[in-house]
């Protein structure tokens, strides 16, 4: 398993519509976010492990239909106040199962945009009906709510994410680079994003080619035990 790399760089995620790379583990969810207009009651949920893409694709969801994006943690009272104008993403919503009075807020939220005519995304690890909140009638709401799941990337999937970032930063690796990192790194687009910028930075400041040795080294790997 990789440890935590040794650079702690920063990188702005692509969080676009063509940034995104369709597979049979997110294609469901893609074709969702695109037929927005259509999402049955006007709401959608998104669930997925970590690193799947659900933030990916509420970016995109919400630069295609003008919504907001609120953490579901960020919930307050005074979005209330005056009646919903637009569509609202609220990402990570099983975060607040056990604080009723963020759900209170979002039962609200929810009635809110429906009388508006408005749509709401939602997204959380889980399956919507293992979200578990502690009010009763915001989980009736939120499993009537569409829903698409995102499965982690698989191999395919996940060397292409590698492709594609090599690509944007005009880094060519050597031909072992990223079946060595699709096999060793942790699955997810987020730890791509962030090893990819480490390997260029690194590769720069010592003038050297992206190899399998560098790519090992920064994932603080022993490359005779793992092969």
């Amino acid at each position: 398993m990789a440890t935590q790399l040794g650079l702690d760089l920063p990188a702005r995620a692509a969080l676009g519509r063509d940034d995104f790379l369709v597979a049979p583990s997110n294609a469901l969810a893609m074709t969702m976010i695109d037929d927005w207009q259509n999402w049955p009651l006007r709401k959608m949920v998104l669930s997925g492990p970590e690193g799947s893409g659900k933030t990916h694709l509420t970016h995109v969801w919400a630069a295609a239909s003008g919504a907001r994006i609120i953490a579901a943690r960020d919930l307050t009272t005074d979005l209330l106040d005056t009646p919903p104008t637009g569509p609202i993403a609220v990402e990570d919503v099983p975060l607040i199962s056990k604080n009723t009075d963020i759900q209170t807020t979002l039962f609200h939220l929810h009635n809110q945009l429906a009388e508006a005519g408005q749509h709401l995304l939602m997204t959380g690890t889980q399956a919507p009906s293992l979200w578990a909140m502690s009010l009763p009638d915001l989980q009736s709401r939120i499993d009537a709510a569409g829903h698409a799941a995102l499965d982690p990337a698989d191999d395919n999937l996940l060397a292409a994410v590698l492709g594609k970032l090599f690509n944007d930063r005009q880094l060519t690796p050597r031909a072992d680079v990223i079946p060595y990192l699709v096999t060793h790194m942790e699955r997810s687009f987020e730890a791509a994003r962030r090893i990819v910028a480490t390997l260029d930075a690194t590769s720069l400041a010592r003038k050297k080619p992206v190899t399998r040795a560098l790519a090992a080294e920064l994932l603080d790997i022993d490359t005779g035990d793992r092969g």
